[in-house]
């Protein structure tokens, strides 16, 4: 029995996962990789426009936006950077894995 193709959403899914585990800086892959992996199958369409145009930025750009050293340009002000910057989903991926 042949498998079904994969959807372009579910394409789309998988890129946005891969760019996310391999940005450049280790930090960033932390970061961006954990909340791909538990957050992106939840996003909707536009939620994951917002998070493409985000990770189109340089990391020590969005690293700095993320930690606060910078600040924040308005027209990246969206739901999706907030999840990313309240790092919940590192809290169950980083510190809960010795449990």
């Amino acid at each position: 029995m042949a498998e079904n193709p994969p959807t372009d959403h579910e394409i789309r899914l998988r890129r946005l996962k891969f760019r996310s585990w391999h940005r450049g800086i280790k930090e960033m892959d932390l970061i961006l990789g954990h909340f791909a992996d538990e957050e992106l199958d939840g996003l909707a369409p536009s939620d994951l426009d917002d998070y493409e145009r985000l990770i189109e930025i340089q990391d020590i750009t969005l690293y700095n936006w993320i930690s606060g050293h910078e600040k924040l340009p308005a027209e990246y002000e969206t739901p999706v950077f907030a999840r990313i910057r309240s790092a919940q989903h590192l809290k169950a991926a980083l510190w809960q894995q010795n449990g």
